[in-house]
């Protein structure tokens, strides 16, 4: 028998998987009513534990406690069995369904041989209403913000009965108000006897909502603490193990020539609505220049334009002088572009190649790594040891599957590829969502580094003290629009802010 006030127990949970051992002699407490985060860089374990508490893994060796009692999970149907939902970083939503059919998948109520909907819509909007988790169960999910998009999974969970609530990466995608949102919510289910364990990589996320934190490191737990007892450098050093620089550490910029120019730049998404309307700016070889806005401005399909996976629907764009031809990657890559996209493994990787594979995506019909229409093998090895020991990628070796890494790594693998080659412009698109501080600070040096080589940066992020850290010049973008461009140095997060919600520079908060 476990503590019954305990909500869960893990007790020495091992799990080993070929070449790593992701979790080791684990323990972990959650109590009752409690917000327990979870913190450690992408690949400390964190994620394979809340898989083995869910079902989608079997652990090695250990045990778990669920209200005090030892609990076998086989699967998720037994950890849903038991009271506990999962919300992933990768919504598990079915885009064309309901918001209602979402939820009821799987466990659905049926009048005879019917589903009985008019009765899963009413414990819906119940549902909604008692957690102020405002949604309509009739609306279609593909055509919902993502913040509303997480309500329903929570929903989802709620709708199963859980008490115990995993949070993966909750605030990954959200804007800061839907994070804001999103932490009320949190609040309000913790208040009603709901235990959530809420893995993130934000310190001040953590510190501001947490009751107490546990930190793992290399699938080990290093400690766990309150919000009252540390701080965001300390947490920080119990992540990575050494003291990480929280800030961007940088010289002023001295730019050179024009690199890229915008002119008038018109894009349309997928559903043809105009997005990006009539954009112009250029980026300077040597200088950053940030694109801050909240997601959903435009800054998708101006980021898809620059590199070649969307088609323009007016206006001109000129790399190192030369008019580039829309939707021709190559082209763009082979005359000096780099791509960090938005989403890695949509965009930046092939999920089932080896990590080999993906460090030459862009190269790989190129000598040393082909002899005409033979690939070879040896030298496409060799990189790839060279550049995961250089951008330290945490892998078992060259021959493992990208897919299998953790999210930082991915991104380590993509930056390595694209900065492993002669670059004139770096594109980088939400380049640290998701990430550990410790791979934060990584990618925030290298940019800076390729800065003061003469790249031309241009930095798009939703993380706004990201930003006015790393930016030389912030352009505003709103409704698909460069409404301002401004110094880095005179700045401030009230005037952007402004800005950003379609405000003048000239409008100030009103006194309080």
């Amino acid at each position: 028998m476990s503590d019954p006030a305990l909500a869960l127990e893990v007790r020495n949970v091992t799990k080993r998987f070929p070449g790593v051992v992701a979790n080791d002699k684990v323990n972990f407490t959650l109590r009752k009513g409690e917000i327990h985060a979870l913190l450690g860089e992408n690949g400390a374990g964190k994620s394979t534990l809340m898989n083995i508490i869910y079902g989608l893994y079997s652990q090695d060796e250990g045990e778990i406690y669920i209200d005090g009692e030892r609990a076998d999970i086989k699967d998720p149907n037994d950890a849903i069995a038991r009271g506990i939902g999962m919300v992933h970083q990768h919504f598990m939503l079915v885009p064309v369904f309901t918001v209602a059919e979402n939820i009821v998948l799987g466990s659905e109520t049926t009048n005879g041989p019917t589903l009985d909907m008019r009765t899963a819509h009413q414990q819906i909007r119940q549902l909604s209403v008692d957690y102020g988790l405002e949604v309509d169960p009739r609306a279609i999910v593909e055509d919902l913000p993502v913040g509303l998009q997480q309500r329903v999974e929570i929903i989802k969970a709620l709708y199963r009965d859980a008490r115990i609530l995993v949070l993966d990466e909750p605030t990954s995608v959200l804007t800061p108000q839907e994070a804001s949102d999103l932490f009320r919510i949190m609040r309000e289910l913790s208040d009603r006897g709901v235990s959530i364990i809420f893995i993130t990589h934000k310190l001040k996320e953590v510190l501001a909502i947490a009751d107490r934190i546990t930190v793992m490191r290399r699938g080990r737990v290093v400690g766990t603490t309150t919000p009252e007892e540390v701080d965001e450098p300390q947490l920080a050093a119990m992540m990575v193990g050494r003291e990480v620089l929280l800030r961007v550490d940088k010289e002023p910029a001295t730019p050179g020539d024009e690199v890229l120019v915008v002119q008038d730049l018109r894009a349309r998404d997928d559903r043809l609505v105009e997005t990006v309307r009539g954009v112009s700016f250029s980026v300077c070889a040597g200088e950053i220049l940030g694109i801050a806005g909240v997601q959903g401005n435009g800054q998708t399909e101006l980021a898809e334009v620059l590199t070649g996976l969307r088609p323009a629907m007016g206006g001109t764009v000129y790399l190192g002088g030369v008019p580039i031809p829309f939707q021709e990657p190559r082209f763009l890559v082979e005359n000096g572009l780099a791509h960090i996209p938005e989403d890695r493994q949509k965009h930046g990787l092939v999920l089932s190649y080896t990590v080999a594979d993906n460090l030459v995506l862009n190269t790989y019909y190129q000598e040393p790594y082909a002899q005409g229409i033979r690939r070879r093998s040896g030298p496409i090895l060799q990189r790839a040891a060279e550049l995961i020991k250089q951008y330290d990628v945490r892998t078992p070796g060259p021959q493992a599957l990208v897919g299998t890494l953790s999210g930082g790594n991915q991104q380590k693998v993509i930056v390595a590829r694209e900065l492993s080659r002669p670059v004139r412009l770096m594109v980088a698109n939400q380049p640290t969502r998701g990430l550990d501080v410790g791979s934060i600070e990584f990618i925030h040096r290298r940019l800076v580094e390729e800065r003061d080589r003469g790249v031309a940066v241009l930095l798009i992020s939703a993380e706004l003290d990201e930003i006015m850290g790393l930016s030389d010049r912030i352009a505003v973008i709103y409704h698909g629009q460069i409404v301002a461009t401004l110094p880095a140095e005179e700045a401030t997060r009230e005037q952007l802010g402004i800005l950003m919600a379609g405000g003048t520079v000239a409008e100030r908060q009103p006194a309080g």
